[in-house]
């Protein structure tokens, strides 16, 4: 079985009140394809800059990630981005973005990609999550999306579109009360699945998360954390675990996404104990195996 991974691969400059971090690796597909590796063999879409450093293109392949769909653009810079958190962690000002080969990303999907059995569509322009769709051969592949609210108010025809061809929608409460202009997160989830999907992960942050069939409601408790020290990446992280134990299972059953969304929470409860992706870098499978046991079992 295998997973494709689309999304953007970036720098991150990152200031939260525990400290700050210059132009450290990030981007939606680089924290999915690492927490997902730890269950598969993930092969990833994106594009790269000239500036883009071989250490970071060794770290993806010491984790296994297939990296034929990696572009890497001889002029353009990579994908640059900015953000200051402030005291809750709850809230972050966007201080800089700098799209650089974002501007002309058309992704080609290797053909040996074309077969997926599941897809993670991460967050980027949904625009470019239907040229991927397009490419796709697997009439029986799993596919999954994220989204935010910046596609909700500028890309909203697009946005549709790529719901309506999914089978799992990940959207945080804020979000999906957008989407469908309602005050209460059951009835906007209750209006979407009219536009397709299958299945919907609500999330909820520090609260946890809500996977949703048409008929049956879960609600995933967070794993407590001392302290978080960066938030960046926790809900692609959530995606890589989550997409991550599907594929290695490959059972898409409401009750073994309910195991799956234990190991996406656990991917990001590791993920918000450092910057940028350096805790998630390297796991110990015991330190891992240890926190989903304590949490889950």
């Amino acid at each position: 079985m295998s997973l494709l991974v689309v999304g953007t691969v970036a720098f991150d400059t990152i200031e939260t009140p525990l400290g700050k971090e210059e132009k450290i690796l990030g981007g939606a597909a680089t924290y999915t394809s690492i927490t997902s590796s730890y269950f598969t063999n993930p092969n990833i879409v994106s594009i790269v800059g000239h500036d883009f450093p071989n250490e970071y293109m060794q770290k993806f392949e010491n984790h296994n990630i297939d990296l034929d769909g990696l572009e890497r653009h001889e002029t353009k810079k990579t994908f640059f981005w900015s953000g200051k958190y402030r005291s809750n962690m709850n809230i972050r000002d966007t201080i800089d973005t700098q799209l650089n080969v974002l501007e002309i990303f058309n992704p080609i999907i290797p053909e040996k990609y074309k077969k997926s059995n599941y897809v993670m569509l991460g967050n980027v322009i949904p625009s470019v999550q239907l040229k991927v769709l397009k490419q796709l051969e697997n009439k029986s592949t799993l596919i999954a999306m994220d989204t935010m609210n910046l596609w909700i108010d500028n890309a909203y025809k697009d946005l549709i579109e790529v719901i309506k061809k999914v089978d799992i929608l990940m959207i945080n409460d804020q979000e999906i009360q957008q989407l469908q202009n309602s005050n209460n997160i059951e009835d906007a989830v209750e209006k979407t699945f009219l536009l397709g999907p299958s299945f919907i992960i609500v999330k909820l942050g520090s609260e946890g998360s809500i996977l949703f069939s048409k008929n049956e409601k879960y609600v995933c408790p967070a794993v407590t954390i001392k302290q978080v020290v960066d938030p960046t990446g926790a809900g692609d992280s959530f995606a890589g675990g989550f997409m991550g134990y599907l594929c290695s299972t490959q059972k898409n059953s409401f009750e073994n996404m309910k195991k799956a969304i234990h190991w996406g929470t656990v991917m990001a409860s590791f993920c918000v104990q450092d910057f940028g992706t350096r805790n998630i870098m390297n796991l110990n499978k015991k330190k891992y195996l240890d926190r989903y046991s304590k949490n889950f079992n």
